[in-house]
């Protein structure tokens, strides 16, 4: 049996604009970007996600995708909702806690597949990265397989580069630093609890390549995967320098080559990562990481022509609909997948 994880920032996924059980902090805050936000906009939103989600494993669907960029459970519940209308072999559910502390109300969560996975409610938790502004927590869940191997997985979105004090990523470098240390910590004790070959899955938009200092040095997420297989210490092997380069066809049908999951002034970025534990490269355990599996999901129609352009965005209204808004559009960020193989 083989599992396929994924992962996708879904870019502004909120509910619509007027929704009634949105916090009235939260109403102020995104009031100018979702004006014109209509149901209507959210359904093709929803439809455009659920059609690149649905293509991945061969058109099977994930069986495990970690999500952010969410904004509450009404959301997510449409995404796999829709998973389900689309694809009713499946029985995609959603694993979710709100996030009070995130200035524009966007949480990570998990959508996953109770045909194949199953969950336990006593080892769901919400992570908070302390910083003096406030910022995405990271999900951590257990998923079971039919066969009863645990799999943790922790969905992960650091704090941005942008909106901070000057004009560079190193001014906002010391908050994603912080996030690499709750990630690492939280894998330590994850480790002290399951013990050391615990299956362990860390994932999503880290807002920094793999080889920044958050991801290298403070979450201890590795290039090399013997440094990974022979520590004694909690270190993770990062399968993104695996997909640094990616041919694929854009939506004219011609072939380019991707250099990141999302691109920002003309230059790309692979801030969509996959890291690993030790568990799943080595030892007893009955889960292993298809290594040479892992990819960037750029299916044909969410990429851009444009050699310096990424993933063609869906863009929220921001009171101008017409002008803001792509129809044909996803999401700013390529998904990453993986599969793991149950042996």
């Amino acid at each position: 049996m083989s599992y396929l994880v994924a992962f996708w920032n879904l870019e502004n996924l909120f509910a619509p604009e007027g929704f009634p059980e949105r916090p009235q902090w939260l109403a102020d805050a995104v009031r100018k970007d979702l004006t014109g936000w209509t149901p209507a906009l959210f359904a093709r939103k929803v439809d455009q996600l659920a059609s690149i989600i649905v293509q991945m494993k061969g058109g099977a669907g994930p069986d495990l995708l970690g999500v952010c960029e969410v904004e509450n459970r009404f959301a997510l519940q449409a995404v796999a909702d829709r998973l389900n209308a689309l694809r009713p072999q499946r029985r995609y559910e959603i694993v979710h806690v709100d996030s009070v502390r995130e200035q524009r109300g966007i949480d990570t969560a998990f959508i996953f597949d109770t045909n194949t996975l199953s969950t336990n409610p006593q080892e769901l938790f919400s992570h908070w990265v302390m910083r003096r502004t406030g910022t995405r927590d990271i999900t951590q869940a257990t998923f079971i397989t039919r066969a009863g191997n645990e799999l943790i997985a922790l969905s992960n979105h650091w704090p941005s580069r942008s909106g901070e004090p000057g004009s560079g990523p190193e001014h906002s470098a010391g908050f994603r630093a912080t996030a690499g240390e709750t990630l690492g910590y939280w894998h330590e004790r994850i480790r002290e609890v399951k013990g050391k070959q615990a299956a362990i899955l860390a994932m999503g938009d880290f807002n920094d390549d793999p080889f920044d200092r958050s991801l290298a040095v403070h979450a201890v997420a590795l290039r090399e995967r013997g440094d990974v297989v022979r520590a004694q210490s909690a270190k993770f092997y990062n399968l993104a320098w695996r997909y640094l380069t990616q041919t694929v066809a854009d939506h004219r049908g011609d072939l380019r080559e991707l250099d990141g999951t999302l691109y920002f002034g003309g230059d790309a970025n692979v801030f969509d990562q996959i890291l690993v534990s030790r568990g799943l490269l080595t030892g007893p355990g009955k889960l292993r990481v298809n290594e040479a599996s892992v990819r960037i999901e750029a299916f044909a129609e969410m990429v851009d022509h444009r050699v310096a352009e990424g993933p063609i965005r869906f863009g929220l209204p921001k009171g101008n609909a017409d002008a803001n808004i792509n129809l044909g559009g996803f999401s700013d960020h390529f998904p990453v997948s993986v599969l793991i193989d149950e042996l």
